[in-house]
């Protein structure tokens, strides 16, 4: 049964954790240091709504160094509220191991989550992504390299067949272009978003590897699935002519992507509640139902 979306819908949710990667998936190179573990955001079915229920794949912010599975609650709730499989991961922190590895756990979330959709009543052909702030960027990676050989070093054994490609991405706040960002760091004095990005790219050089924007520019052949940017009108973080010419590249590359400025806002408005995190949470269910009618 192929599975149905409406946004203006209301479900009662049951979420768990599950332990999504153990030490024993990683590769001799790379043993992540610590296990890994979801968050599970299930619709509850009904004789009415059965499902399957479209499915998502989070990935949190925190600059590549800090937070987990938890750092986007309040949106994944309400997007599973509305009749979404959610699943938020926990991601390689950059002081456990520098880029790709963060990659390589969303790439591998994917097919993990491709892999299990079915038994939490969720349709593994809709999988797409959320990533907020470091997490967009992971996002951007993820959806524009879904079948990068470093990406995917992680072997999902039960099911070699699954691939990474995802049918959109959403974002809010990500860094789209890592080395802008950096500048508007040092210009700012911000040492300690400096340091994480040190850490982050090791070698530094990968900073340029690893940027979406600089991905585009050099006319990588990469997949450009759907794309929302939502940013924040005052972000000193990630500001905003970041993400417009990060935009006016994926769509002159050929892809479809949407970018909304919320007024008024900054990095992270959608951590309190309020009209305009409302408004993101309404604005990624429209933007998931339009893409999954096409």
């Amino acid at each position: 049964m192929a599975s149905t979306y409406r946004p203006d819908a209301s479900f009662a949710v049951r979420t768990w954790d599950i332990e999504f990667r153990s030490a024993s998936t990683g590769t001799p190179t790379r043993a992540p240091m610590r296990t890994l573990m979801a968050r599970v955001y299930q619709p509850h079915p009904d004789a009415q709504r059965p499902g399957p229920f479209p499915a998502l794949l989070d990935l949190h912010g925190g600059a590549w160094n800090n937070k987990d599975r938890l750092a986007n609650a309040p949106m994944d709730l309400a997007l599973a509220e509305s009749g979404m499989l959610v699943v938020a991961i926990d991601l390689t922190l950059a002081p456990e191991a520098p880029y790709p590895a963060s990659v390589q756990d969303a790439n591998y979330g994917v097919r993990w989550l491709k892999a299990n959709a079915a038994q939490w009543h969720g349709d593994p052909a809709t999988v797409g992504v959320l990533g907020s702030s470091s997490g967009g960027h992971l996002a951007q990676l993820l959806g524009m390299r879904p079948r990068d050989t470093r990406y995917g070093a992680l072997p999902l054994v039960t099911h070699p067949q699954l691939d990474a490609t995802v049918r959109y991405v959403a974002t809010r706040s990500p860094i789209s272009d890592p080395v802008a960002r950096f500048q508007v760091a040092e210009q700012n004095n911000r040492e300690e978003m400096m340091e994480n990005t040190r850490t982050f790219f090791r070698p530094w050089e990968a900073i340029h590897e690893a940027s979406p924007q600089a991905i585009l520019d050099r006319g990588e052949a990469v997949e450009l699935p759907p794309m929302l940017v939502m940013q924040g009108e005052l972000d000193d973080n990630v500001v905003p002519a970041i993400q417009q010419k990060f935009a006016q590249s994926y769509r002159a590359a050929g892809g479809e992507c949407e970018l909304a400025i919320f007024p008024g806002c900054g990095h992270i408005w959608v951590a309190d509640p309020g009209p305009q995190t409302d408004a993101a949470h309404e604005m990624v269910k429209a933007f998931i139902a339009r893409v999954l009618e096409q």
